[in-house]
This record gives structure tokens, C-alpha cells and sequence, in this order.
């Protein structure tokens, strides 16, 4: 058997060939244009919340900064997993983005111990930047007779499972810091579950629920309006917007938690789109305007660009994974 090596080569394989370098150009030519078209920016949580309020000075400061409008589409249910999971599937031409919290690490690994198969696995996203990382605190009614955190964690021991408080869904940002604070502080309460934070401090206001631990852009003007009363935060310091309240630490306990929001795209994405998403979210940071709609919202920015961000990302997924199988199944 003889192979003949050059030569002219067969007209089948030149059609592959000149096919296979016009879909590499188009490619190649759409990533460079990048964006071309309106962007969809998924929150995986309702109006009102804490992903909805970051998402939308992010929305607008992406628009500016890429030439093209950047709408927010609100997926939530699952406790975010559905529209992280929608966000994880679509394809990954830049043109369908997540404004995720921390949640976005438990997920999975929830489903793995409810012995189910994952909506979504973390290597389908891709981490654009990180925007923000609060501490959440614990927030109850200003009527509630519990003045402190200490008379309000001896009611909760001495009346278990007496308290209600309300979360974002199961072994989401509102639902784990509650359960790691219940196991350091030795109470035990009911966990109510919601579809996002909004509709749980609605709740709050409501009577329905005794307490949530959320993130403090969600309360801090129900707290200057009088409705509301914060008794702790579970930062390793206090918050600029609740200066007096203090830290977990300082009350004895070992708890703390983030409350962190960042940006994602489809894994799989053109890394010329990726670098597109990057500098835009690296420039959108540094613009004054975007900058104040932040301190109006009372959450400081804590930037972190996509290779930090990584990083940050794979040790909190790690910690969480090990929350989460300390929770155990939750029905």
C-alpha cells in the first residue's frame, strides 16, 4: 500500500478544509464584533432583592461602557438555581450574562446531598468580576421585644424552634449563614423558605416571620424608617452603613459570612468576548456614576477582575460544599 504525501489533495477534503476556514473566520468576525446586540443580564432572584439591586447600576454601567443596551431578565425559583442553570446551558456567544450571589456555590452541592442530579455544575460559568461581598446581618421588627442579640439568642435557645425566619430558598445566602450562626450559638429555629429576599422582608415588615439574616442593602431603609431592627452582621467587621451594630465576632461567636455578587458568563465563551466583558466591568468600576449608585445602595464595592475572582470563587465553593453537607438534607 502506498501513501502519497503532498500532491494535490482530493476535492472532498478541500471542500472540508475551505468549509472549516469559513466558520473559523465567521467566528472569528463575531467575537470581534462583539457586542453587536442587546445583551440579556439574568438575576436568578426576584425584584427588590440584593442581586436585582446590584444588577441594574450594572446593567446600565456594562451598557454605557459596550454600546449596547444590557437588559435584566428576572429568573428566579430554586433559590436562584433555575436562572443560574438557564444562564449555565445557553450558549456561550457573550450575549446572555448572571448577576449570581454566593449561592451560586451551594447549589450543586445541595442537590447532591438532596440526591438529585445538579441543575448546573460551576465549571459551565465562566467569573467575569466580583462587585461586591457583604457581610449579611440579622435583622427583626423594632417592635420585637429582643433589643440585642443576646436577648434575642436566649429566647431562641430557650423557646427551640419557637422562632420563624424567613430566607431566599433552601441552602441559599439568607437560609446558610442562619443555619451556621444556629449551630455556633446552639438554637434551633424554623426555616421558612421564599423565592427571593424581597418578598422574605416583606414578611419581616409583615409579622409574618421573627427574623432574616440578608444582606444590608435590603434593609438599612426599613431600619432608618423605624420598622426595622439590626442585632448583628456577620462580617469580620462592622458595616459602614450600621456602624453600630455589632459584629458576630465581638458577641463571641466564630460565624462569618459574605454575601458576595459577581458576574458570570457560559463557559465556553470566545476569550476575545471574555476580555470584551472584563474591561468593561474593570472600566464600568471606576466610573464615578457607578461608583455612587453603590454608596446609595450602602454596599461598597469590592471589586475583584475575573483571575482574583477565580481564585476567591473556588475557596468560598469550597467552604460552602462543607456548610452544606453540615446542614444535611432539608426537605
Amino acid at each position: 500500500m502506498r501513501h502519497q504525501f503532498g500532491g494535490k489533495p482530493s476535492t472532498s477534503a478541500a471542500r472540508w478544509v475551505v468549509a472549516m476556514i469559513i466558520a473559523l473566520l465567521a467566528a472569528t468576525g463575531q467575537a470581534q464584533e462583539f457586542p453587536s446586540r442587546t445583551i440579556t443580564l439574568i438575576v436568578p432572584f426576584p425584584p427588590g432583592g440584593v442581586a436585582d439591586n446590584v444588577a441594574r447600576p450594572v446593567a446600565q454601567a456594562l451598557g454605557k461602557q459596550l454600546g449596547q443596551p444590557v437588559v435584566i431578565e428576572n429568573k428566579q425559583g430554586a433559590g436562584g438555581g433555575i436562572g443560574m442553570a438557564y444562564v449555565a446551558k445557553a450558549k456561550p456567544d457573550g450575549y446572555t450574562l448572571l448577576l449570581a450571589l454566593s449561592s451560586i456555590s451551594v447549589i450543586p452541592e445541595a442537590d447532591r446531598v438532596l440526591g438529585r442530579a445538579p441543575m448546573f455544575q460551576l465549571d459551565q460559568l465562566v467569573p467575569i468580576a466580583r462587585f461586591t461581598a457583604d457581610p449579611v446581618v440579622l435583622a427583626v421588627r423594632s417592635e420585637a421585644p429582643w433589643k440585642n442579640f443576646a436577648e434575642w439568642a436566649a429566647y431562641a435557645r430557650a423557646n427551640p424552634k419557637k422562632l420563624n425566619y424567613g430566607s431566599s430558598g433552601n441552602y441559599g445566602t439568607m437560609h446558610v449563614p442562619m443555619e451556621m450562626l444556629a449551630a455556633n450559638a446552639g438554637i434551633s429555629m424554623t426555616h421558612v423558605p421564599f423565592t427571593g429576599a424581597a418578598p422574605a422582608v416583606t414578611a419581616l415588615l409583615g409579622g409574618t416571620l421573627d427574623a432574616v439574616a440578608t444582606g444590608p442593602s435590603t434593609v438599612v431603609q426599613h431600619v432608618k424608617a423605624g420598622k426595622l431592627r439590626v442585632l448583628a452582621n456577620w462580617g469580620t467587621e462592622r458595616h459602614a452603613a450600621l456602624p453600630d451594630v455589632p459584629t458576630l465576632r465581638e458577641l463571641g461567636m466564630t460565624t462569618d459570612y459574605a454575601q458576595w455578587s459577581g458576574l458570570f458568563a457560559p463557559a465556553g465563551a470566545p476569550e476575545v468576548v471574555v476580555a470584551a466583558l472584563r474591561k468593561a466591568a474593570r472600566d464600568a468600576q471606576d466610573d464615578p456614576v457607578f461608583r455612587q449608585a453603590f454608596v446609595a445602595l450602602q454596599t461598597p464595592l469590592a471589586y475583584l477582575d475575573a483571575p482574583a475572582f477565580r481564585q476567591y470563587w473556588d475557596a468560598d465553593a469550597r467552604k460552602m460544599a462543607e456548610v452544606v453537607q453540615r446542614i444535611g438534607k432539608v426537605e
